[in-house]
């Protein structure tokens, strides 16, 4: 994949990394048959780091999916999908991102292919919810 800078958890557990470049890392994940899966996080968002460490670090760990993280309030600089130098706090403004976490699925152009998962639902449901969504990114980016 392409080069990503870690974001600590916040806590023990799983790290997520901070894409450099949305763009190379939207190629990466396409070439494989995957949608990129991004969660906005926010510093000392309690479900924020149960997102990250049940389900997303996992699904990054065991299944190879592509999955990184921006950070809600960052000036750290990345690529977004168009080739252009934004901030974390850029884009999430440019989503339209509303709370935390919030994990978005995009396939080709930079497009989102599957309802956002936004907020911290109910944790036994959480995974379920994650899964069906997953489902959906990967059928549109096959369609």
């Amino acid at each position: 994949m392409a080069a990503a800078a870690a974001l600590p958890a916040w806590g023990a557990g799983a790290v997520l990394l901070a894409p450099q470049s949305l763009q190379d890392e939207l190629a990466q994940a396409l070439k494989i048959g995957q949608p990129l899966v991004v969660m906005v996080s926010l510093d000392g968002c309690p479900f924020c780091h149960v997102a990250r460490n049940n389900y997303l670090g996992p699904l990054r760990q065991q299944e190879g999916v592509p999955v990184f993280q921006i950070d809600w309030r960052s000036a750290a600089a990345v690529r977004d999908f168009d080739g252009s130098a934004v901030t974390h706090a850029q884009l999430v403004r440019a989503w339209k991102i509303k709370v935390a976490p919030t994990v978005l699925f995009f396939g080709p152009g930079g497009k989102e292919v599957a309802e956002r998962l936004e907020g911290g639902y109910i944790e036994d449901f959480y995974g379920a919810y994650l899964t069906q969504r997953l489902q959906q990114a990967r059928a549109a980016i096959k369609a």
